[in-house]
């Protein structure tokens, strides 16, 4: 069993994890912080939950903790390590962007099982990566390991409004989002560091331009990302090596019809569909946002972690288990 601990439990990306958590098969809950609800049961925030648990939110205990999750938003993990002292057998899935570029002194590995799984397992940090990120990099890996990336790359992503985070903004409020669609961060998303280094990675001498376009969508949940490159590739031949690539990988799927969204919210899955258009190669990759591109790939990082199946408790049966 293993002893699991949130930081900052009253966001989106927390209430998956406990919704996850709470009928994992090897998890225990030790606690869930959060500054602002201390000592509220945990249901008078994430009001899914109710008859689910009598959790309350409490302060953060690590004598009984193996592993935190930090969801406490971008910037402030750094803070939190560096105003809390961790017993070292502690391990820490921070779902931030603060230890997401390769350049981090802290230890921490990029948490993207499709691409490091080997060193995910044998971690003690893991940085999660970012919901756009995921979803544009599943599309994108198999084509970096074949060193196909030949030329610039073309990127339009569309997510969901709990992309932005639970406490409202200007341009989350209901009012502004429903029946409304706008890009934002065009060419500068803070994603494309990590798509990069991510692309870079598998193929270290890429050095054309990812032009990503995120756009704000008003619908509550799930990113569909559309890109295309040239590629020599055929059709037959790109469907083949993805699915050589993903063939160890439970959560990515291949589709030969073009996906939905809602074929995967609710979801840890990914769903690839690829067409052909003279030399360009389109693919369409569909995450959930919230699971996929946040709380349920945490959990898939914890199973491996822990020498538990990636699958457990994220929907997939795990044979022999």
């Amino acid at each position: 069993m293993v002893n699991v601990g949130i930081i900052g439990g009253a966001g989106y990306t927390a209430g998956e994890l406990l919704r996850i958590l709470i009928w994992h098969p090897q998890a225990n809950i030790s606690f869930v912080q959060s500054t602002s609800h201390m000592g509220h049961p945990i249901t008078d925030v994430h009001r899914d939950l109710l008859g689910d648990t009598d959790l309350e939110f409490s302060k953060a205990d690590y004598s009984n903790t193996d592993v935190i999750f930090i969801c406490s938003g971008h910037g402030k993990t750094k803070l939190f390590l560096e105003d809390n002292e961790l017993p070292e057998a502690v391990k820490i899935i921070d779902l931030s962007t603060d230890f997401r570029p390769k350049t981090n002194t802290e230890g921490f590995v990029y948490g993207l099982p499709e691409l490091n799984k080997d060193a995910i397992v044998s971690a003690n940090r893991i940085a999660n990566p970012g919901c756009f990120a995921t979803c544009i990099e599943l599309g994108l890996l198999p084509l970096a390991k074949s060193s196909k990336l030949k030329e610039e790359i073309h990127v339009n992503a569309i997510t969901g409004s709990t992309g932005a985070g639970q406490n409202p903004t200007v341009t989350s409020h209901f009012s502004w989002k429903n029946n409304n669609v706008s890009v934002y961060k065009a060419f500068t998303h803070q994603h494309l560091a990590e798509i990069t280094e991510t692309v870079l990675q598998l193929q270290p001498n890429f050095e054309k331009e990812i032009n990503f376009i995120p756009v704000r969508g008003n619908f509550s949940r799930g990113i569909m990302a559309t890109m295309y490159t040239d590629c020599d590739w055929s059709l037959e031949e790109a469907v083949e090596n993805y699915k050589k690539y993903y063939q160890d990988h439970p959560f990515v799927t291949i589709s030969n019809q073009t996906p939905d969204v809602k074929q995967v919210v609710n979801t840890n899955k990914c769903v690839l569909y690829f067409e052909k258009h003279g030399s360009k190669l389109m693919i369409v990759s569909v995450i959930d946002n919230l699971l996929k591109g946040a709380s349920g790939q945490a959990v898939q990082n914890m199973n491996l972690l822990f020498g538990m199946p990636e699958i457990l408790g994220l929907g997939l049966k795990p044979i022999g288990f």
